[in-house]
């Protein structure tokens, strides 16, 4: 028996108390990382806690919010600036990436509403190739070692062998399909071991199809309620922001559930591999 499989051994003869007491001291524990990764991981913790903070009130205080936000924050604005509006909406795509209840997927319907599918497509491929490139990078720096921590080392090296077999064509798959979040999947290739440059191929082949995908479903929103920009909330029926408000909420519950698959494939896929690695070893 090798020193590793004796480990594992002796943590499998710890009681449940024992092992979430060591799994929770091991969370917190920050000893081993230098000043600048610390700091990474606590804007990841941040970044997470406001997520969910903003989730709670999008569902449960006020559910235009979401909506109301998009328009006063994101397409008025990018609309009434003209061109130099591009230039913010490549902005607002970036920053987007570090909220989840705020998901690329919501803002590529707002392209369609402020350009039409056509444009606002080519808009969008432009604005996911910057979020997806700044998710990846703030993934990179701090996401990792937090993972680790939540899931494992072991977990994240399994992660990386798959990675590593499947890299560009994972990455052109995932981004392809419009409901899988592409926050997500750029944070996760921030955390395994995939090449910058294949991750940014991927992104862009499979960025084409959802962000027409998206234009056209909120140019078809816009165009159902015969609206024009800038939209003012004084003036707008109720049942317009209602209708509207609820189409944006029920995209990120989408989101969300496909969210939740996501994790539950991950964690079999984790387990699948794991036990093919372990009988490879024996």
């Amino acid at each position: 028996m090798t020193l590793d499989d004796n480990d594992e051994h002796l943590e499998d003869k710890q009681s449940f108390s024992e092992k979430l007491k060591k799994y929770f001291k091991n969370l917190f524990d920050f000893s081993n990382y230098d000043a600048k990764t610390i700091v990474y991981i606590i804007i990841f913790i941040v970044l997470i806690v406001a997520s969910l903070v903003l989730l709670y009130v999008i569902f449960f205080v006020d559910n235009t919010i979401l909506y109301k936000f998009v328009i006063i924050c994101f397409v008025n604005p990018v609309y009434n600036l003209g061109i130099i509006g591009i230039f913010l909406f490549i902005a607002i795509m970036g920053v987007q990436g570090l909220l989840v209840p705020l998901p690329s997927e919501i803002v590529l319907l707002a392209t369609g509403m402020i350009w039409g599918w056509f444009l606002g497509g080519l808009m969008g491929i432009i604005g996911s190739m910057a979020a997806g490139i700044l998710c990846y990078y703030v993934s990179k720096r701090g996401g990792r070692p937090l993972a680790e921590k939540f899931v494992g080392e072991k977990a994240i090296d399994i992660a990386d062998e798959f990675i590593r077999k499947h890299g560009i064509k994972a990455i052109i798959i995932t981004r392809f399909i419009p409901f899988i979040p592409f926050d997500v999947i750029s944070y996760t290739s921030g955390l395994v071991d995939i090449d910058i440059k294949k991750y940014s191929i991927g992104t862009l082949i499979g960025s084409i199809f959802r962000a027409f995908f998206y234009a056209a479903l909120g140019w078809l929103l816009f165009m159902r309620f015969n609206l024009t920009l800038p939209l003012d909330f004084y003036t707008l029926p109720f049942n317009v922001i209602i209708a509207q408000s609820n189409y944006f909420n029920a995209i990120l519950l989408i989101i969300l559930a496909a969210l939740a698959l996501m994790i539950v494939f991950y964690y079999l896929l984790i387990k699948k591999l794991e036990k093919k690695r372990n009988i490879k070893n024996e």
